[in-house]
Formats: C-alpha cells, sequence, structure tokens
C-alpha cells in the first residue's frame, strides 16, 4: 500500500509533463501550423537538359578557342546547379516574406525536405559557378573566358511553386492528435524505464522531479528557439543532460533520459534525422569520455570532443546527403562554437542542482575528501588517533569498493568523516589517550556506554554545523548501526550473569546501512579498529579476525538490510586480508652502527 501511494503523484508527474508539453507546441491552437504549410516546390528536370544543350550548341566559344575542351567543365556546372534547383526572384521574396526556412522539393514524385538555403536564384547560381570554375575547378578558366561564356543566358528558373490549399481546417487537429499521441508514448516509455529497470529512483519523488525537469527544460526551451527564431537550435547544449544525470545516476539512466528528450525535441526540426543522429552520437561521446567528473578539466576536455563530434557528425552527413561540400552552411560550426561555450556551464549547473536537490557529485566529494577542510582539521587535531585511524577505513573501504560495484569515492569520503563525533569527548577513546589515567575508570559501564554511543549523534550536530551534505551524514549515522558498544556490554554481562540487561543502555542509536558504501564502511571500521589489537599480524590471524567480525555483524542482523551478495562478503574478506597484510608486513631491523 506505501508503494501504491507514493507512486500516484510520481505518475502523475509524467502526466503534467506530457500535457505541458503538448500545450507548448504551435499548431495545436494555432490553424496556420507552420509545419503543416510548409511550401512544396516541384522541380522541371526537362530545364536543366534543355539548357545545358543551348550552352553547348550557341556558346561563343570565341574567347575559348583552342580550349573547346574546357566546355564541359561548364555544363557539369549547370547540371548541378539545375539538381539542386533554381527558383525565380519573385518565388524566392515571396518565400522569404512567409517566413520559410524549408521547403519540400518534389522531384520525380519524390518528396525531400531542404533547406532555402540550398536553392538557387539565377544571380545566386551565376554567382557559385563563377567562383566554383575559377577556384575549385581542376580546369583553369580566366575571368575573360568566363565572361565571353555569358553564362547568364542558360540560367532560368527549373522550380514551380505548387499552391498551398486553402482549406486546412482539418489537417492541425489531426497533425495535433497524432502530435499528443507521440508525445505521450514517450513519456509512457520513460515512466516504464524507471518503473521497471530504476525502482529505486522510481520511488524516489525527487529524484523523478529532477530526470522530468531536466528532459523538459531543455524541451521548453527548443520550443522557445523554434518559435521564436531568434536563434539556431543547434546553440542549445543538449549534452549537458547527460553530463548531469551521469554525475547522479548511472549512464544509462543519463542515455535515456537525453533520448526521451531530443526525440521530442527532434518533431520541432526540419530535419529530424539529422538532429537525432548528432544528438545521439554526442550524448554518446560525453558519457564516454566523462565517466567520473572530478574537476574542471575533464570537463572542458569533454566540451572540446563534443564540439569535435558536432563538426564531423554535421559534415559527414552534409556529404551523404549532398555527395559533396557545397551544401554545407559554414554558420553552422559557429553554432557548435557557442554549444561549446554553453556546455562548460555544466559545472556551475552541477553545484546548483547539488543544492537544490540533496544530492552529491564526484567534484563535491573531493572537495570534502580534502584534509584541510574545515571539519577534517578540527579532527586531526583534536583526534589525531581517531584521524589515523579514519584514513586508514578510507584506504580499505576504498579498495573493496570496485569490486563490488560500489563507488569508491564516495565510500572513501564517508569514511573521512564516519568517526568526526568524537571531537566532541576525544579522551573517551582509546586511541586519543596520551596518558595512563583511564576517565572511563571514573565512571559506571552504562555511563561510558553512554558516553561511546553518543559519538554517532553528537557526529550529526557536527555535520551540520559544518553543512556536510546529507549523503556523508548518512555514513555517520549507519556505521555501527543497531549494533551495541561491544566491550561495556560484554563486560556488564560477565560483572551481572544473572541480572537482565537494559540494551537499549549499550546500543547505538543509528541505523543499519541499507547500501552497498555503507555497509562497506560499517566493515572495514570494525575490522580496522579490531585489527590494533593484534600482536600477531600473520595471515592466518588476520583472516580469522576479519572472518569473526564480519559473521558477527551478520549473525547481529547489522546487514540485513545491505544489498551484498555472499560473493560480495567473500570480496570484500579477501581486499581486505590483502590490505592488512600489506599494512602490517614485517619491517627489516636496521643494524646500529658499531663504533
Amino acid at each position: 500500500m506505501g508503494k501504491k501511494r507514493l507512486n500516484i503523484p510520481v505518475y502523475t508527474y509524467f502526466i503534467a509533463g506530457a500535457i505541458l508539453v503538448i500545450l507548448l507546441f504551435p499548431g495545436l491552437s494555432d490553424k496556420n501550423d507552420r509545419k503543416v504549410n510548409i511550401p512544396e516546390l516541384q522541380i522541371e528536370e526537362v530545364v536543366a537538359e534543355f539548357q545545358v544543350a543551348r550552352f553547348e550548341t550557341s556558346v561563343n566559344v570565341a574567347g575559348l578557342q583552342g580550349a573547346e575542351w574546357k566546355i564541359p567543365a561548364v555544363s557539369n556546372s549547370l547540371r548541378e546547379i539545375y539538381h539542386k534547383g533554381v527558383i525565380s526572384v519573385s518565388d524566392c521574396n515571396t518565400l522569404k516574406q512567409n517566413g520559410a526556412e524549408n521547403v519540400i522539393i518534389i522531384r520525380s514524385g519524390e518528396r525531400e525536405t531542404q533547406p532555402m538555403a540550398n536553392i538557387y536564384t539565377p544571380k545566386t547560381a551565376y554567382s557559385h559557378i563563377k567562383r566554383q570554375l575559377l577556384e575549385e575547378s581542376s580546369v583553369d578558366f580566366t575571368p575573360q573566358e568566363i565572361q565571353s561564356l555569358d553564362i547568364n543566358r542558360f540560367l532560368d528558373a527549373n522550380i514551380t511553386c505548387l499552391p498551398i490549399p486553402e482549406n486546412m481546417s482539418g489537417i492541425p487537429y489531426a497533425y495535433a492528435g497524432g502530435l499528443a499521441i507521440i508525445i505521450c508514448g514517450l513519456f509512457a516509455c520513460f515512466y516504464f524505464y524507471f518503473r521497471l529497470l530504476r525502482e529505486r529512483i522510481h520511488e524516489s519523488r525527487k529524484d523523478v522531479f529532477f530526470t522530468l525537469l531536466m528532459a523538459v527544460m531543455f524541451i521548453v526551451v527548443t520550443e522557445i528557439f523554434h518559435t521564436s527564431r531568434l536563434f539556431n537550435i543547434y546553440i542549445i547544449p543538449y549534452a549537458i543532460i547527460p553530463i548531469v544525470v551521469r554525475t547522479f545516476f548511472d549512464s544509462r539512466t543519463a542515455q535515456i533520459t537525453h533520448l526521451f528528450a531530443v526525440m521530442i525535441c527532434s518533431l520541432m526540426t526540419t530535419v529530424p534525422f539529422d538532429f537525432l543522429l548528432m544528438q545521439i552520437t554526442v550524448c554518446m561521446v560525453s558519457i564516454y569520455v566523462l565517466k567520473n567528473l572530478t574537476n574542471r578539466s575533464e570537463l572542458i576536455k569533454c566540451s572540446f570532443y563534443i564540439l569535435g563530434t558536432y563538426i564531423i557528425t554535421y559534415t559527414a552527413l552534409q556529404l551523404f546527403h549532398n555527395g559533396g561540400f557545397s551544401a554545407i552552411d559554414y554558420k553552422i560550426p559557429l553554432y557548435f562554437a557557442v554549444n561549446f561555450i554553453f556546455v562548460t556551464f555544466a559545472y556551475p549547473f552541477i553545484y546548483i542542482i547539488e543544492k537544490l536537490f540533496g544530492y552529491i557529485s564526484n567534484v563535491t566529494l573531493v572537495e570534502l575528501s580534502d584534509i584541510n577542510s574545515p571539519a577534517l582539521r578540527e579532527l586531526s587535531e583534536t583526534c589525531p588517533g581517531t584521524f589515523h585511524h579514519s584514513l586508514q577505513v578510507s584506504t580499505l573501504a576504498a579498495a573493496a569498493a570496485p569490486k563490488i560495484k560500489a563507488n569508491p569515492q564516495l565510500v572513501r569520503t564517508g569514511a573521512l568523516y564516519h568517526d568526526i563525533g568524537k571531537i566532541s569527548n576525544p579522551q573517551y577513546f582509546v586511541e586519543n589517550r596520551t596518558g595512563a589515567v583511564n576517565p572511563h575508570d571514573s565512571l559506571t559501564l552504562e555511563q561510558s556506554a553512554q558516553i561511546i554511543t553518543s559519538h554517532v549523534p553528537e557526529g550529526e550536530k557536527i555535520a551540520a554545523r559544518y553543512k556536510i551534505p546529507a549523503e556523508i551524514v548518512r555514513f555517520i549515522r549507519t556505521h555501527h548501526g543497531h549494533g551495541k558498544a561491544k566491550y561495556f556490554y560484554n563486560t556488564y554481562k560477565n560483572q551481572h550473569p544473572d541480572q537482565p540487561v537494559n540494551e537499549a543502555i549499550f546500543s547505538y542509536q543509528g541505523e543499519n546501512p541499507d547500501t552497498r558504501e555503507t555497509a562497506l564502511l560499517m566493515i572495514a571500521d570494525s575490522v580496522e579498529a579490531a585489527a590494533r589489537s593484534l600482536t600477531d599480524y600473520s595471515e592466518e590471524s588476520l583472516k580469522s579476525l576479519i572472518d569473526r567480525i564480519i559473521d558477527s555483524q551478520i549473525a547481529d542482523g547489522l546487514l540485513e538490510s545491505a544489498p551484498l551478495t555472499f560473493k560480495n562478503i567473500r570480496d570484500i574478506k579477501h581486499v581486505f586480508l590483502e590490505r592488512l597484510i600489506s599494512i602490517h608486513h614485517v619491517r627489516i631491523k636496521y643494524p646500529e652502527e658499531q663504533k
């Protein structure tokens, strides 16, 4: 029942997002949708051969005497121009006044959407042929030869503008209905991805809202750019979606969120296939290059990879569509350059997301791991023994983390902070004691246990004072779980064998670990502390210690909520044994110099 109550509002996020995006699309309330009324142009292919034949039979070759072999180069240029299309100046001006950026070219019964920039007028066609013959042709021409050819006489419009039907009343409603079905279907796919494959995210309102926000935000920005026509949509940094989502979740979730967003955005573009191919390629490159964002230099490097991917993919698509470089719009790389600049703003954007949603990134973890940070500096000055113990625990835990698919940086940082509660009473913990006086000698076992177990709530208070993120506070709260202060508990039971024990007095008031990272820290903390009491650091004694500590925690039920398998436990034991043997290996005794 609890899950159903939680999933109802999560589901409404998807419905609200779908309605929001649908209402933002032009055409749903505007009968004159630009996407429906794209002008259609008919190419008359016979014009090309007619004009080329005229040129070859009637051209004045006086300026090419002795060089008639150059004429085929001009014929080929004329055929290329007519293949792309030549439109009259009046028709061109009419289309531009109506705001037509793209047109549908009908050639031999096939329809193809093309940018208006790819179509020539007689004037621009002549300029293109002249530049091509002078600069790009393998045949050498002089300006005088080109002028003598009088190419203008053979440039005529071969494009006819087809009339747009006056009664379009039924089309926008059909368009709107189809669009609504597509968008709602994509939202449904997005929903079922989380419902079936990412249940932890699905059950968190905060996580669902974050992923929806990342997608819908870029959809809305694309709609604004598309409607206002102020900027080209290629300056929108869609790569920020996988970069930011991957920072807080996994790579697959980042890819799905990005794919969901760009598929809806592609409905607003005139060349959806090209747009999707570029964005998906950029998404894959960004995820592969930026596996773990820990500093700004990695993001800048990733931005360069993204820029290169955009330029290469765009150029390859133009070559694929047009078979040459002539159709490339050289303003597009400038848009990609602006996109590159925007991608670098992902770094401060991640910081904002952390503050708004309470997430923690590897960048923040690296900053928190700095031993010169205020909290760790106070720990090292007040509790040097505890600080050294925390360093050793962080080393153990981080070494085992990759073996069980845990986050090494997260568990390392959590280990550095897990005992900061001991700052309140450092002298009551044996690792910080410098003199022979034991402060526990003047206390009862119950009082001593209360002081020892209080370092968990005290740690939470100190973490709040230093504004430590909640993800790190979780390690403070769970590193002893519901366990007991065994030294005082066992001593009390031995001294009072026939009396009932109030276990709450000797128990930690924390929570049992429920993640791989927190469970790993609990194990590493107990093993490292117990290893300090050994006098024999042989492999047998260390292995026996590790087995005894972990088996005891399992028997006490401290790890029952942790997502660890028997194989994970075996791998942890193996790594800890190797590390402890390396730490406590026998050192060579240096001989004294004989005098």
